[in-house]
């Protein structure tokens, strides 16, 4: 029976259909790059993450991958800008989306200062993107004959947006489900201080309206899938998803990603619809059956079930381990938690030569950007990288026998500041810990909780 049912799900999956929902995209899509891309460099973005910064933070295990030097990260952003713009034009496109995917990955592990999720969310649309057929019509490779035009494509090609999408929506929803959330915390601190904004800053700083944001962003991320899948109701999610992403566009700065999400839309309304309105054809392609070669088609559909899974379990790993995600940030990255806490906090480390028991005071700030050593601060993985290269340092400096600790306190939300790391481990002797808990992290107390507990209950 399962086997039964995978083959027609495949088969569905595999029928050709009318591919102007990936065309539109991969326009759209392109030219998103493009505003990345250029506006990371027209405001200071790529200066403060990659030429201010001594050094940045990369993801463990990837500390080789370092920026270029001098001014060649500009250069680096000017490269997928164009990559952007093959991919919008269809002009090279193959090129362009790998090129694209190859650079965006690298500066994805490179630093994560300023990790956002839609970082992440673009690096699997570069792959993906890659690998689509989203030329083959509205492309100046057709133009010029360098593919065969194509009014269709496999129902997979939609699909897995469409399947991105609920992943993305219905993972934000369950998350925000937490006392901190549900109290309004995080957005009440946010929204305070933008409270000067113009026209909107009097209604960002009112206690209703942050209410209505926190459990409306519990509703709309739960219930936009569902509205956008009806077509009764389709126009409605429309509605809903520029209004909710332009609002967070406005109020959040956060790039491209509110734009990419609308349009992500378009995957929602059946194929024909999509070809009469934006490329004014009447007679839409007909659905007929895959022409691809079978050993392609089961490779494709075990990559995207493989893609699909892997997300669903990097998702959801943050409950293996002790403790608050929120808090530990163990799980945290690549599980779509989505802006949905305020941390602070500061400390220092105390460096030890155990050959002469003389030990030094040493203050983040010295040594990295204001925006590095806030987060380092509260940041469990910063703390275990720095630590390692203060040893590089204080060894060369003949200091070759040495303990390393970390001094300082943090705080989740509203909640009283304590100790995140335990000041009484030796850093250097932990090793990184990539899955499972690391003892030398201090979970969240119960009771620093209590605030939020009691007015849930109220």
């Amino acid at each position: 029976m399962k086997s039964i049912t995978r083959r027609l799900s495949a088969n569905w999956l595999f029928t050709e259909v009318d591919n102007s929902p990936l065309v539109l995209f991969r326009m759209f899509f392109g030219l998103l790059v493009i505003g990345e891309s250029v506006g990371a460099i027209v405001t200071g973005w790529v200066h403060r993450a990659f030429i201010e910064p001594e050094f940045t933070f990369t993801f463990i295990g990837f500390e080789w991958l370092e920026p270029l030097p001098g001014y060649g990260m500009y250069y680096y952003y000017i490269l997928m800008a164009l990559a952007g713009l093959s991919m919008a034009l269809g002009y090279r496109y193959r090129a362009g989306a790998i090129t694209f995917a190859i650079l965006w990955t690298g500066v994805y592990l490179m630093q994560k200062t300023h990790y956002n999720n839609h970082y992440y969310l673009m690096v699997l649309l570069g792959w993906v993107m890659a690998i689509l057929p989203a030329n083959k019509r509205f492309s100046l490779d057709v133009f010029y004959g360098r593919v065969t035009k194509s009014e269709t494509c496999p129902r997979i090609c939609h699909k897995f947006f469409v399947a991105q999408v609920v992943l993305v929506y219905i993972a934000a929803s369950l998350n925000k489900v937490y006392p901190g959330w549900i109290n309004a915390e995080p957005i009440s601190m946010w929204f305070n201080a933008k409270s000067s904004y113009p026209v909107i800053g009097s209604l960002l700083g009112q206690e209703w309206f942050q209410y209505f944001i926190s459990y409306g962003g519990i509703g709309y991320d739960g219930l936009i899938v569902p509205i956008l899948l009806f077509r009764e109701t389709r126009k409605l999610g429309l509605v809903l998803s520029i209004v909710f992403n332009i609002f967070n566009s406005i109020v959040f700065q956060i790039g491209v990603f509110p734009y990419l999400m609308i349009a992500f839309s378009i995957f929602f309304y059946a194929p024909d619809q999509i070809s009469k309105f934006f490329f004014r054809k009447r007679i839409p392609a007909r659905e007929k059956v895959y022409q691809g070669q079978e050993p392609i088609k089961k490779l494709v559909y075990y990559v995207f079930m493989f893609v699909m899974v892997g997300q669903v379990l990097l998702t959801v790993r943050h409950h293996l381990y002790e403790g608050d995600v929120h808090w530990t940030e163990e799980g945290h990255r690549m599980a779509w938690q989505m802006m949905l806490r305020s941390k602070s906090g500061s400390g220092d480390y105390i460096v030890r030569n155990n050959d002469t028991q003389e030990e030094e005071l040493v203050d983040p700030y010295d040594h990295m950007t204001r925006k590095q050593a806030r987060k380092l601060a509260y940041l469990p993985d910063f703390v275990w990288q720095f630590s390692r290269r203060l040893e590089q340092k204080y060894k060369a400096k003949g200091w070759n026998n040495i303990s390393i600790y970390f001094k300082g306190k943090a705080r989740l939300n509203k909640s009283p500041y304590g100790p995140l790391i335990d000041p009484e481990v030796d850093l250097l002797q932990q090793p990184w810990e990539r899955f499972g808990r690391s003892d030398w992290i201090i979970p969240y107390p119960p009771d620093r909780n209590k605030k939020s507990n009691d007015r849930l209950k109220k």
